[in-house]
């Protein structure tokens, strides 16, 4: 049986770069040179609590370790990860019968946990707790036979573990094009749910929509997208109407990093790009540019961050001002099984998966 290992392109050696002083002399900086860190950025409670969860299974079970998608949507992540032993596979039929699964941070539909359940595998649940809750959700409101209208990016995993919840009672909206497709059988009992890494902006571009076709659409009990994004937004609205350039680290299949590039640009940003490391950022967008905002996805640990700093460094852009919008404390348990391993074979950890701090865990140690 083969299983599906996620390919990571890592060049082998960076591309020759222009010097500081070829890009200065092609475009002139007016003003002193500087970067505005946003702060949240990075690692989330949920994120770091997948990760763990897969660490810790490497270290009591031995590799290979089955993940079925991406542990959490980031390169890096998933390559470290891989020379350690994890094997990601795209469905549960790829994993050996018996063997230990992992569910990633996005979650997973019930026909999921049925599958691996039929092939006898041992699996671990990283689903975020967060997005459990909209899981939760949608249960409940299915039983009192609601009609339920899902904000998010259809073929998303998570929008794929949510919908399975309940398939006949949710309809998947995109975005604002798809407003005007919606068909329910009762206005009075509709509500809706969101995908956790969505642009809050347009999401409430969305429900606004909704709400003008169906007056009586009901909110859900609690925001649905989660503290994290809704932070690291709020972070590079305030830094991007002071930039002339923002980078955002984060993968492309990540769908809160590519938010943020498009919120930069939204609020005020001259212009915007995503990186998966410092070696794809393009010298020549430093050409006549004084401020550079820098950022990252819930996904992104620490260290690449710090990369792209000192590159910044090298060409002139060394005086670093942190812009803090919010403090994140929070903390979420490791999931059940990995708990119930821990205590079981004596390890001292407490069974915790979060961070307060930017610089904890940074390189996925």
């Amino acid at each position: 049986m083969t299983s599906t290992t996620v390919q990571v392109p890592m060049p082998t050696m960076p591309r020759r770069r222009r010097t500081p002083e070829d890009v200065l002399s092609a475009a002139p900086v007016t003003g002193n040179k500087r970067v505005l860190l946003a702060a949240p950025r990075g690692y989330c409670a949920g994120v770091d609590r997948a990760v763990i969860a897969v660490e810790k299974a490497l270290e009591h079970y031995g590799p290979p370790v089955y993940v079925r998608k991406q542990i959490v949507h980031n390169l890096h992540v998933v390559s470290t990860l891989e020379a350690q032993g994890a094997v990601f596979v795209d469905e549960t039929d790829e994993v050996p019968e018996g063997a230990l699964v992992v569910f990633s941070a996005h979650g997973v539909s019930p026909a999921v946990v049925q599958s691996a359940e039929d092939r006898g595998l041992r699996t671990i649940d990283a689903t975020c707790p967060l997005v459990t809750k909209v899981h939760r959700e949608a249960q409940r409101f299915a039983r009192d036979d609601f009609d339920i209208l899902l904000i998010g990016h259809e073929g998303h995993e998570e929008v794929e573990g949510t919908a399975g919840e309940a398939p006949e009672h949710i309809q998947i909206v995109n975005g604002p094009e798809d407003v005007d497709k919606v068909q329910v059988r009762d206005p009075e009992r509709l509500i809706w749910l969101s995908q956790t890494t969505l642009s809050v902006d347009e999401t409430m571009l969305t429900v606004n929509l909704l709400k003008e076709r169906f007056p009586t659409l009901q909110d859900p009990p609690s925001d649905d997208i989660c503290y994290a994004t809704s932070n690291r937004q709020a972070a590079i609205k305030k830094i991007a109407p002071e930039s002339d350039l923002v980078i955002v680290v984060g993968s492309a299949n990540s769908s809160n990093s590519v938010r943020l590039v498009e919120v930069a640009l939204e609020y005020g940003a001259k212009n915007a790009h995503r990186v998966d490391f410092a070696n794809e950022v393009d010298e020549s967008w430093f050409e006549g540019v004084a401020t550079i905002g820098i950022s990252s996805g819930a996904s992104v640990p620490e260290n690449l961050v710090q990369d792209v700093l000192r590159l910044l460094a090298e060409y002139g852009y060394g005086d670093v001002e942190e812009v803090v919008t919010a403090q994140e404390d929070i903390i979420f348990s490791l999931p059940k099984e990995i708990r119930a391993a821990l205590k079981a074979m004596g390890d001292p950890s407490q069974g915790r998966g979060g961070r307060g701090q930017l610089q904890d865990r940074g390189s996925l140690n």
